[in-house]
């Protein structure tokens, strides 16, 4: 598939507590997206009303730029998966705010679907051609995380949780259903799903990351947040391994959020 065959890129963006950033992270995207051959939409979500992010993010005006949100914070994953619900791509992604990932790569992604014939990209962090500037803490527990999810679902992939993918839309149409995570481990749920239903053409593409520490992860503690990561990543394994919760034959016990059912058009 070559990225001038693609009908449209629906690109979404979580945002929570990104008041000071965001209106200038849109602009920075829709100046990248313009660069594209590709016809696009850009979906801003943000995840709960806290700070003036919804109101900041609304201050930026083009045809191809869609502003929503909700009250109460859910996560990351709730977010996204909402906005992929509004959207109407043939190839859906999502990158995250904060201006860790630069939007650079999504030129990159977008080529790599053209070489691959890919059912996802992942951006990655270990990819050989990858310019990351991050402390070695993090290297070490990214190393470490990367690690278990190999062992514990035979991905494939260096990384899984780089804030910047690209997904087929039949592939979410097939998965979203089925997930459970809303939050930690919403990135490593997706992709272990879609590999165990069969869509195994999944590829790591080159990404640009610099990160300082201002990440939208400070405010909470380190350790908390690394034990929630485990703890949803084993739940997913055992949903997947042991309960068999998401194969076809459990569609009865699959729990749609009405705003979240990848087919319900929201208003």
């Amino acid at each position: 598939m070559h990225s001038k065959n693609i009908k449209l890129l629906s690109l979404i963006i979580p945002v929570y507590k990104q008041e000071r950033t965001i209106r200038r992270q849109i602009q920075n995207i829709l100046a990248e997206l313009e660069l594209l051959s590709t016809p696009y939409e850009l979906i801003v979500v943000v995840d709960g009303t806290d700070d003036r992010s919804l109101e900041e993010a609304g201050k930026v005006h083009s045809a191809r730029l869609i502003v929503t949100g909700y009250k109460t914070n859910h996560g990351k994953g709730y977010a996204v998966r909402f906005g992929m619900a509004k959207s109407h791509g043939d190839i859906i992604g999502f990158l995250d705010a904060g201006g860790d990932v630069s939007e650079r790569g999504l030129s990159m992604m977008l080529e790599h679907f053209t070489w691959y014939n890919a059912d996802i990209i992942v951006g990655s962090k270990r990819h050989p051609v990858s310019k990351v500037q991050y402390p070695l803490a993090r290297k070490i527990l990214s190393w470490g995380y990367q690690q278990l999810t190999h062992l514990l679902f035979g991905l494939n992939i260096r990384d899984t949780q780089v804030g910047m993918k690209l997904y087929r839309r039949r592939v979410l149409e097939d998965v979203l259903p089925r997930l459970v995570v809303k939050e930690f481990a919403f990135d490593i749920e997706i992709l272990a799903v879609a590999y165990h239903l069969g869509y195994t053409r999944i590829y790591e593409s080159p990404i640009e990351l610099d990160f300082t520490g201002a990440s939208s992860i400070t405010s909470l503690s380190v350790w908390r947040v690394i034990r929630n990561m485990l703890w949803d990543t084993l739940a997913v394994f055992y949903r997947l391994r042991v309960l068999r919760y998401y194969d076809n034959l459990n569609k009865r016990k699959w729990r749609f959020d009405k705003e979240l059912n990848f087919n319900v058009s929201i208003p």
